[in-house]
């Protein structure tokens, strides 16, 4: 089988690498900070590491670009990057950090990556939310705080909330494809 876990350097991301490496999966660990994965990572077989950054579109495309052109079919996608507890940031698009690390990222690079999925006869889509969910419902009148007063944990709140109703609209529309999808806290 192979496997995607972002955020696969550290912490549940790293032992959810090392779980798949010990049964035989061939873990793929994209990574903002390649040497820092090198590191982490060490001793631990079967796994690949590419240069990948979350806040940066082009840094997803690009990835899943390789991705594809080493034609595999990919059996399991584990969002598992995020982040929380930050100032307001922006992309280059004007779009708020927690938002598109959290939720726009996981997105774009499960639809980037749909096509292996589909193929790959039985695959599954794990999406890392958080019972954080609850602090805050998405909004969809101003979800980058350009109108409202910018608030870190509405915002990790809101980008979690998005997770989870991705995955249930994601897992309402693949499985007539064979492709499931989940979230977890």
């Amino acid at each position: 089988k192979i496997a995607i876990v972002t955020g696969g350097n550290t912490g549940i991301g790293l032992e959810t690498v090392k779980a798949l490496a010990s049964v035989g999966a061939t873990v793929i660990v994209p990574a903002r900070d390649v040497e820092k994965a090198r590191k982490n990572l060490q001793g631990i077989t079967n796994v690949e590491i590419e240069k990948m950054d979350l806040i940066n579109p082009s840094s997803i495309d690009t990835f899943a670009q390789r991705f594809l052109a080493s034609d595999r079919p990919l059996h399991l996608l584990i969002n598992n990057a995020g982040i929380m507890w930050v100032p307001l940031r922006r992309d280059v698009r004007g779009y708020e950090s927690q938002l598109i690390v959290n939720y726009l990222a996981q997105f774009q690079l499960t639809a980037k990556l749909w096509t292996p999925l589909k193929n790959s006869a039985g695959a599954r889509v794990i999406n890392v939310s958080s019972q954080g969910h609850h602090f805050a419902p998405f909004n969809f009148e101003d979800p980058n705080f350009e109108v409202r007063e910018y608030e870190t944990l509405q915002a990790y709140g809101q980008s979690k909330s998005a997770v989870n109703l991705f995955s249930l609209e994601l897992d309402n529309r693949a499985k007539e494809f064979g492709v499931r999808a989940y979230s977890l806290h």
